[in-house]
């Protein structure tokens, strides 16, 4: 199997779709990475883990509906490609 940029895509899909499902009560709470456990006050400088947190939340909020369409796309094109 070749490296091509579908492939790429398909990763970056995949791994989008790894984010997204993560649920923040089952799975990051248990590992220390709940919102409620982060708490900081104004004008003190995030930290890594806060960082992360926040990409996770809007990566689940803004390519939630993307991510539909392209799984969709995606589908078809092995359906039909192979």
């Amino acid at each position: 199997m070749a490296f091509s940029l579908w492939t790429l895509f398909e990763a970056t899909l995949l791994c989008l779709n790894a984010v997204c499902v993560l649920n923040e009560e089952r799975f990051l709470a248990k590992v220390g990475w709940a919102s409620w456990q982060n708490v900081q006050g104004f004008g003190e400088v995030p930290t890594m883990k806060s960082q992360m947190l926040n990409l996770i939340r809007s990566i689940r909020t803004v390519a939630r509906v993307p991510l539909i369409f392209l799984n969709i796309i995606v589908m078809l094109m092995k359906l039909v490609l192979g």
